[in-house]
């Protein structure tokens, strides 16, 4: 069966690529199904330069296509930090919980109207057989001043989609499918698939 590796070892992220593929014949495999594949050095300084640079480090070795993500969060009034550091924005050792407190702290003073922020993920597709393609997607919302609901992770419990009234942490799994900053990028990554497939098999 043909297969197509996503550079992540969190499942939850590549369920939501698996209904997608799975229509095209494809199987979704992670980094915990290539124990083998390098740790990739995040060294851009932008979303799309960070996917880039793994899915063609990891395209290359592993020799069919990959898939690669940098998301984060945006945050207006912090000058777009956490940004590309969302992940170890509190330090080298990754904490949900610490980053979390990090912004929270950083915008006790901010009113609300000036703590607009945006989830962003950028998705690289690469093959060693052709140029590599990149998406993004993103969601418009505000910091709250606590965190509030129970799923989700990373920032999503202090942000509150404005369209919805929720913060992310309280949408399902099905609702937060629909409108996330990966599913927007995955709308767009779809309506380029078909083509770069049909050059994947010349």
């Amino acid at each position: 069966m043909k297969t197509v590796l996503i550079a992540t070892k969190n499942k939850g992220k590549a369920r939501e690529f698996e209904s997608l593929f799975a229509l095209k014949g494809y199987k979704v495999l992670t980094l915990l199904d290539v124990p083998e594949a390098p740790d990739v050095e995040e060294t851009g300084s932008s979303f799309e330069e960070n996917a880039v640079i793994k899915a063609e480090t990891i395209s290359s070795q592993a020799g069919h296509f990959v898939i690669a993500d940098d998301s984060g969060l945006i945050v207006d009034a912090l000058d777009g930090r956490p940004g590309i550091y969302s992940a170890r924005y509190a330090g080298e050792e990754k904490s949900d919980k610490a980053n979390l407190e990090k912004v929270l702290a950083e915008l006790k003073d901010v009113p609300e109207a000036k703590r607009t922020a945006r989830f962003y993920c950028s998705l690289a597709l690469a093959s060693p057989n052709q140029e590599t393609i990149t998406v993004s997607g993103s969601v418009e919302g505000i910091i709250l001043d606590e965190p509030r609901g129970e799923n989700g992770f990373g920032y999503d419990s202090v942000f509150l989609v404005k369209d919805l009234g929720k913060s992310m942490a309280e949408l399902t799994s099905d609702e937060k499918n629909q409108i996330s900053h990966r599913a927007q990028a995955l709308k767009k990554l779809e309506s380029l698939l078909d083509t770069f497939l049909e050059r994947e098999k010349l």
